[in-house]
Formats: structure tokens, sequence, C-alpha cells
């Protein structure tokens, strides 16, 4: 049975810093290699907010309108010309990202770090890669993950973010019946909590500035919550393992500080450019392992495998749901941490 599509739908689009509007987009042919996907969530990521508050996600500049969003899942309504992918009727996850090897050396196997790798919704290049906050979008099929039947949408909304705290959590290697520390418990870090609490880790402290995140961490696993004040007992956390998603050098001081001698410090928030103020002496004198951790690869197949299986709870991550005729008060609400958690869009008419 043929579907017939309509040209254009609505979308959520950044103009440029403060201006966010939900406008009607053409809706492109698409290329060979290109389904057309029914989205039915977007999950509000922290770029997502940079773009409309200050027009930029750290050094990525708007130049152009740009069509917000890589935290997508929906139904396939036409499969891809060339017979790749998954079928019509096929609900899927989004792998966002498009690997593209340059000049400049890196690992083949993490091609999360190729040098000119583009991510939906990104103005990190010139012209910018429009995302999928949108009634429709064509996306490359290498990008489709079909979901199991036992998995529905909404929860399977969380897949991206779940898979950058998934390759977070793995660059601390096994973390079986050690201490954990988290800081910043925002999505990425109530996300990380859930990991660490699915991969066995024996005790988990969370820390955020605000109660709200806290609560969430809490009910996805962490053991023992901390406010971002208090030093003295984040420092007395002695953690084999610290995560840190807070983004800010304050939050990578207290990760230092609270790590044990010889333990490891997992750096997933993304710290602005330019020169930090940080404790690397004690680093040194405690040998400890500083590692960055930058979104993910093929880790989001085992995360959707394991949100279906129930191993991996999430559900308390999402705090609050808008359809697309609020989007504009969904944003507002996303950008007080003190008092959401991840906040979605349903695109579903």
């Amino acid at each position: 049975m043929s579907i017939t599509l309509p040209t254009s739908g609505p979308a959520v689009v950044a103009h440029g810093k403060g201006d966010l509007r939900i406008e009607d987009i053409p809706l492109a042919t698409p290329a060979e290699d290109e389904s057309i996907v029914e989205i039915a969530y977007g999950g509000i990521c922290g770029s997502d907010l940079h773009y409309w508050l200050h027009g930029a996600a750290g050094e990525s500049v708007l130049k152009e309108p740009l069509v917000l969003g890589h935290e997508i899942v929906g139904v396939i309504v036409q499969q891809a010309a060339d017979g790749t992918g998954p079928a019509a009727g096929t609900p899927v996850a989004v792998h966002p990202a498009t690997p593209a090897p340059g000049d400049v050396r890196y690992p083949e196997d993490r091609p999360n770090l190729s040098p000119g790798c583009t991510y939906l919704g990104s103005a990190a290049r010139y012209p910018h890669t429009d995302g999928a906050f949108s009634r429709y979008a064509n996306l490359p099929s290498r990008m489709l993950r079909p979901l199991p039947e036992n998995l529905d949408l909404r929860t399977a909304a969380l897949v991206e973010p779940a898979s950058v705290a998934w390759h977070a959590v793995a660059r601390a290697g096994n973390v079986q019946g050690k201490t954990a520390l988290v800081i910043g418990s925002g999505p990425i870090g109530a996300l990380t909590v859930a990991v660490l609490k699915r991969a066995g880790a024996a005790r988990i402290v969370a820390v955020d500035m605000h109660d709200k995140p806290l609560e969430i961490a809490q009910a996805v696993g962490a053991d023992v919550v901390l406010k971002g004040d208090e030093a003295e007992a984040i420092a007395a956390v002695d953690a084999d393992v610290v995560i840190e998603s807070s983004g800010s050098h304050y939050g990578l001081a207290s990760a230092i500080k609270g790590a044990t001698r010889g333990g490891k410090v997992v750096m997933v928030g993304l710290l602005p450019s330019g020169p930090q103020p940080v404790f690397i002496s004690l680093a040194i004198t405690r040998e400890l392992e500083l590692l960055g951790s930058f979104r993910f690869n093929d880790e989001i197949d085992e995360v959707i495998a394991a949100l279906a299986d129930g191993s991996l709870f999430v559900d308390p991550v999402v705090t609050h749901e808008f359809d697309l005729a609020h989007g504009l008060e969904a944003f507002e609400v996303a950008k007080n941490s003190a008092e959401s958690g991840k906040v979605l869009l349903n695109f579903q008419p």
C-alpha cells in the first residue's frame, strides 16, 4: 500500500541567538540510501539549548538556520530506494553520527574520533548538518537501528544519550564491585548512574547542585547523593572510578579530589574551550588516569538490547513531555536543570 507523504512539515529551527521557531520546512526528495522516517519523539539535548540560547554550541557557531535534534526515534514510512535499511513500518532509533576520515590520524576502531565526523543538528561544519526535530526526516539507512517489539518509542527516545553514558562507563573499564562517583546528575549523569548500576558498581555516589537531579539519580541507582558544595564529603568518597559529566572546571576539580589513588577519571562533560584551572598536580601525585569520552560508536546496539530486556532502568530520567505545538515551552523547561531531567518533544499528531 502506497502512502502519500506531505511535501512539508513542522520543525524546530534555530535561526540565531534567542531566535527559536517552529516553522514548516520542505521535505526534500530522499537520496537513494535514505529512508523517510516519521519522527515520534525527540529529546532536547544541551547542545540544542546552546544553539537557542547562545547561537553556538562551543565552537560550533550558527551561520544559517539549523533544524535541531539528534536524540530521535520514529517509524519508517518509506524504505530507502536502494533497498537498504529497515522496511516500512519498522520502529527505529537513530545513530546521528556520520564518520568521515581525513588527513588527521585516529584509531580506525574509534570512528567517533574521525576528524570530519558530522552529527545531526550540528553547526560544526558549513553547510550545517540539519537535525530531525521535524515531523518527517530523510535519514541514511546506515543510521537506523530497528527497535525490538517490547521496547516502546518513548523509552527508546533515551537511546542516544544512554549510549553516550554507556561509552563513558566503558572507557573506565570493568566497574564491577567498585566505588563510582558521578559529578553532575543531569540527564547524562543520571543515565551514567543507571549504566553503572547495571554494570555492577558496588557503591554509586551522585553529585549535583540541585535536588531534582539528585532525586532522579537516586531513582535510577545512586546509593548516596551529595550537593556539589559538600567538598569534604566528595573528597572522602575515595572512588575507584569517577565520571565527570557537569562540564565545568569546578566539577572536574571535584572529580579529581574524589578519586582514589590510582583511580580513573572519565571526562564526558564538555568543558568550554580554552585554558581551565584544574588540579593537575593532584592527578599526578595520585597517578590518576584522566580519560576523555566523546559521543559513542556501536554501543547503541547494546543500549537498545539492555533497554529492551529491562536490565537498564531509565524511566525516571524523563520528567516532561510536550507536543510540538508547545515546543518553545519545552525548551524553556529544559533549560531549567534545577526542575527538569530529560524533556521530550512528541511529534506525533
